[in-house]
């Protein structure tokens, strides 16, 4: 059970002392530098979704069309000539072609929204850091106070 609780974040403190300050500024600046980084990503990705979402409304809408279009040629060719089951074959393959398109434009519109959950996810998990590092720094400070206090003699 002791030893659920030591791996637990938060539970011991890795700054403790005025001499690990310097050691916890830097982390505290590179955490911070991480979460601007992050938030630069996390807005370049929100604003390029629309882009990918339109990509894929789009294909989706070319593979319907397609596929109307084939189905049409399709029932021209079971009563036509050899050049309409010609031409219905090639509308046929424009139509499983664009299908594809409109799987993969969907899937990068998934993988958008995916990587906009991590950058968020990973801002947060940055932030609480921060917030444990503020924690770590306070103790710091309190101990340092109560040591510069003299103690009365007895």
């Amino acid at each position: 059970m002791a030893f659920m609780f030591s791996s637990l974040p938060g539970v011991a403190q890795k700054y403790k002392t005025a001499e690990d300050t310097a050691k916890l500024n830097k982390e505290y600046v590179n955490i911070t530098n991480d979460i601007v980084d992050l938030n630069a990503k996390l807005q370049i990705a929100q604003n390029d979704l629309p882009g990918y979402q339109s990509k894929a409304r789009d294909a989706n809408s070319d593979a319907v069309n397609a596929a109307s279009a084939s189905s049409d040629q399709a029932s021209k060719a079971t009563s036509g000539s050899v050049s309409d089951a010609k031409t219905a074959k090639r509308k046929a393959n424009k139509a499983y072609n664009e299908a594809k398109d409109s799987r993969s434009a969907k899937g990068k519109v998934s993988d958008q929204e995916n990587k906009i959950t991590r950058y968020k996810l990973d801002i947060k998990k940055k932030q609480q850091r921060l917030e444990e590092l503020d924690v770590m720094r306070i103790a710091i400070d309190t101990k340092i106070a109560s040591d510069s206090i003299p103690q009365p003699q007895q």
